[in-house]
């Protein structure tokens, strides 16, 4: 009977990136591990077929069971979906639309106008920003080769005699396109071949396997067919392959045990589909939106029924509310907040940073933790022989020739530490050794023995086996050891010695390799047999090196407020050593089988002085990046394999590069063109950059509207008209928005920058209620001058009293602009950039200028008297001292917004 069937109800459930008790155990109870612990025998049976190959019916069949053999898709929204759904999520838009809409209703048709462009703006600017992000399923599949070999059954032939003895037909190599494969399927893999899908070996020969992109490990991973008893996740399987990785050398047959989105590549990229994780960035301007819409709940109703019962005109009084409650709407705030990231992505893009989605822009200058993998961040991404030593662990020139010869005659496909032993060697000892020695046999690698050995010849005529491998097969069949003073017997000392020097370069980080050899008689043929009484002559060592800049780059990331954690794939012992190198201080480190034990709120607090999590999976990624996120953190993570998916997803703004695979680039929000910390960390100042330019309209917007519709309340409750006609509202706001709109352009101070900077909405709650009312306080002023010097005091002089409010409301709100976006002096310590002091000008000009132009009727004005402008220029000489007082206060007392 098939027994593939539980691969469809567990599979999902154990690496669904949901539920704490899966991911914490789904490595654990993974089915695959069901094929690990047994023999090919015991695996093809469980499967349901006897590996002599499938099929045309039975293919067919498991195709309908199990579908093709393809990844998660995720479908993108059709264009006026994504559109709607741009809208909906942002309630501004929905506010500002409601209000265009009443607006029109109310024959203005001109606001109404006004705001529906800013609301399209907005929506169509960051739509086109992002449009060039692509299917994540069509770059997944990319990776993947389009063809595999497997060994299918053909139709038997029709011989036309109904008598005749049926033939069994004889199983084939056939290329059977990838997505055709189905469980039960024996593939043949060969160097250079992509896994097609996930597989149980049944045979190898050399086989090594890249699959660095699935658990962050630089060095090739060894695979062979037999049991491995000691596995306990999928991972760690000797004898399992897996969809995304590939075959760097060697060869070997395998039964496909999983496809699709069964697979463990499939799986992972299954958890990318769907809505991403809501940023903090995204929380912050929803927050603000509502906390702007909770001031309107509360002011609009008053003002209406306010001036409707004093005054008795009830559709001027709504239509005064409404126009209210757009004064008190920061409608620009979508479009501002869209042009000051798209300026950022602008930015960036001039240091070789590609902004995907505009969001995470000031995400980026958020983050206060950066989770980073080690290899290619920290290190070269490039293996290299660091050392050749002889037993003592002195630097001995002959292991790196011997070595040499090793690699160099070799057969077999190089693999990485082949070809960094053959870098090593510079041309004149290359040349030497060609000329001196020729390959005479060699006795190839297999996973019994761990070591590979070659027979050369000298120019003497002498013959020697030189053979290299895993330290401890390496040990045992060498009985003496070459020292300065000469060969000297494999003593129990001397073996303690030689494992003493192989355990502490393993402790420093190194992959070590022993090197022995012995001069043996010429003879037709070599074998195993031969691989004896070998002296040792040495190790060599290699190593994923530093980047010279990664030290400086953590450094210049701590001093901005940044803390780095490093997640990796990798194993602890090369993770600390490198970081070691690098300056960065491991106090405590944890693995993933202790990541898998504790709970959620263990972990939480074990993340808060963890420096580096090592050997973890995906899911356990995942899972530090949500901790950080319970600790109230911004975290950033930085990953380039198909194993970073998960977590780039998760974390608030996903970093990848240019040459990381595709399921890392389309997780990711941000590419590098070049992957260092360095430019991480200029990154990260463009995003407070941008952040602080966003803060600076939403706190003088929102100071500004709430001073000015909290004097609108008090005037209305004490004035015989109203205080500003709705037009007029409607544009002294306009004009005040446009003035806003070069924020973008502003500097920030360098204090600003200094550390990161989130959404603090009781700051900006404490900071509208305190500079609000301050302009409150001058609009009573003018009110009091309007009313008493200038008798406009009966509602036939209403018009030059709206007038007065209108001038004193433009420019003082316009001129504070000055005043509120540092928290240093205005103007001598600190000075808006020309465009944004170009654009306050214009706008107090044509705030001044109004009252005496042509459209002075059409807007309900009439020119002002000679002394009102001295009057107008006390007010707002006192306004900007008295709001630079209580914004120096507020600092000391609670520090910068």
């Amino acid at each position: 009977m098939f027994k593939f069937t539980l691969f469809a109800a567990t599979v999902p459930a154990a690496l669904r990136i949901g539920g704490n008790d899966a991911r914490r155990n789904g490595q654990a109870n993974h089915p695959l591990l069901e094929f690990v612990h047994v023999d090919g025998a015991e695996t093809l049976a469980r499967l349901g077929v006897s590996g002599d190959g499938l099929s045309a019916a039975e293919v067919e069949s498991r195709l309908e069971e199990y579908g093709p053999n393809v990844v998660a898709q995720e479908k993108k929204r059709p264009f006026l979906l994504e559109i709607g759904h741009r809208f909906l999520t942002n309630p501004i838009n929905i506010l500002l639309t409601v209000l265009a809409v009443v607006s029109w209703l109310g024959d203005d048709a001109v606001g109404a106008s006004i705001m529906l462009a800013m609301v399209f703006m907005a929506v169509f600017l960051s739509y086109f920003q992002e449009a060039r992000t692509g299917r994540a399923v069509e770059q997944l599949r990319s990776m993947v080769s389009n063809t595999a070999t497997a060994r299918r059954l053909p139709e038997p032939p029709d011989s036309g005699d109904e008598d005749a003895e049926p033939v069994a037909p004889v199983a084939q190599k056939t290329e059977v396109p990838i997505d055709h494969l189905v469980p039960g399927d024996v593939v043949h893999l060969s160097a250079g071949d992509m896994i097609p899908a996930d597989l149980r070996l049944l045979s190898a020969k050399d086989l090594f396997i890249n699959q660095s992109a699935l658990t962050g490990e630089s060095m090739p991973v060894e695979k062979f067919a037999g049991v491995d008893a000691d596995a306990k996740a999928p991972l760690e399987a000797r004898n399992l392959c897996f969809m995304g990785s590939n075959v760097i050398s060697g060869s070997a047959t395998g039964v496909i045990a999983a496809t699709g989105g069964r697979t463990y590549f499939g799986a992972l990229a299954g958890s990318l589909v769907g809505q991403r994780v809501q940023t903090s960035f995204d929380r912050g301007v929803q927050r603000f939106a509502w906390l702007m819409i909770r001031f309107m709940a509360v002011m609009v109703p008053v003002v209406f029924l306010l001036n409707g019962i004093i005054k008795g005109a009830w559709f001027d009084a709504f239509m005064f509310a409404v126009a209210v409650a757009v004064g008190l709407t920061p409608e620009m705030l979508p479009m501002i907040v869209t042009i000051n990231l798209a300026k950022g992505a602008m930015a960036m893009a001039k240091k070789d940073v590609i902004v995907k989605r505009l969001n995470a822009i000031q995400n980026f200058g958020a983050i206060d933790v950066l989770c980073t993998d080690k290899t290619g961040t920290l290190t070269q991404d490039k293996v290299i022989l660091e050392r050749h030593v002889d037993i003592r662990g002195d630097e001995d020139e002959h292991v790196l020739e011997f070595a040499y010869l090793n690699s160099h005659y070799q057969t077999g496909l190089k693999n990485l530490l082949d070809l960094a032993v053959l870098e090593r060697v510079d041309d004149k000892l290359r040349a030497h050794l060609h000329s001196e020695y020729t390959l005479v046999d060699e006795v190839p690698f297999d996973f019994t023995r761990r070591r590979m050995s070659v027979i050369v010849k000298n120019s003497a005529g002498r013959h020697f086996l030189i053979a290299k491998g895993a330290v401890a097969e390496m040990v045992g069949i060498c009985a003496a050891s070459r020292t300065p003073d000469g060969d000297e017997a494999m003593s129990e000392g001397m073996l303690a010695e030689v494992r003493g020097v192989a355990r502490d370069m393993n402790d420093d980080g190194f992959r070590v390799i022993a090197l022995g050899m012995r001069e043996i008689e010429a003879k037709a043929a070599y074998s195993l047999a031969d691989e004896t009484g070998l002296t040792l002559m040495g190790f060599i060592a290699f190593l994923d090196p530093p980047k010279d800049s990664a030290a400086d780059a953590i450094k210049a990331l701590n001093e901005n407020g940044v803390a780095v954690k490093i997640l990796t794939g990798d194993n602890d012992i090369v993770t600390r050593n490198v970081c070691r190198q690098v300056g960065f201080q491991v106090d405590k480190y944890l693995v993933g089988p202790q990541v898998e034990a504790m709970s959620d709120e263990e972990l939480s607090v074990a993340t808060r002085d963890t420096q580096v999590f090592a050997r973890l999976n995906p899911q356990q990624k995942v899972r530090v990046i949500e901790a950080l996120h319970r600790d109230g953190h911004v975290v950033g993570f930085m990953g380039d394999g198909i194993n970073d998916g998960p977590a780039l997803r998760a974390a608030d703004v996903g970093i990848s590069v240019d040459t990381a695979v595709d399921i890392a680039k389309e997780a990711a929000d941000i590419i590098l063109l070049e992957k260092s910390l360095m430019v991480l960390e200029e990154g990260v100042l463009e995003g407070r950059k941008v952040f602080g330019n966003i803060l600076k309209y939403i706190k003088m917007t929102a100071s500004s509207n709430f001073g000015n519709m909290f004097s609108v309340l008090g005037a209305s409750a004490f004035l015989p008209f109203l205080p500003m006609a709705a037009v007029q509202i409607l544009l002294n706001n306009l004009l005040y928005d446009f003035s806003q709109t070069s924020v973008a352009t502003d500097e920030v101070d360098k204090e600003y920058l200094a550390k990161p900077r989130q959404w603090d909405m009781p700051a900006i709650t404490r900071f509208v209620l305190f500079i609000g009312p301050i302009s409150s306080i001058f609009d009573y002023a003018t009110f009091a001058i309007m009313w008493f010097v200038f008798k406009a005091n009966a509602p036939e002089h209403a018009t030059l009293f709206q007038t007065g409010w209108f001038v004193e409301s433009l420019l003082s709100q316009t001129l504070i602009v000055h005043v509120i976006r540092t928290g240093k002096l205005p103007f001598f310590e600190s000075r808006a950039s020309l465009p944004l002091t170009l654009t306050g000008i214009v706008i107090c000009a044509a705030g001044a200028l109004l009252p005496y132009s042509p459209l002075a009727a059409k807007f309900g004005f009439q020119p002002l008297p000679g002394l009102y402008w001295l009057y107008l220029a006390a007010i707002l000489g006192a306004y900007m001292l008295l709001t630079q007082f209580v914004k120096v206060r507020l600092i000391r007392r609670f520090g910068m917004l």
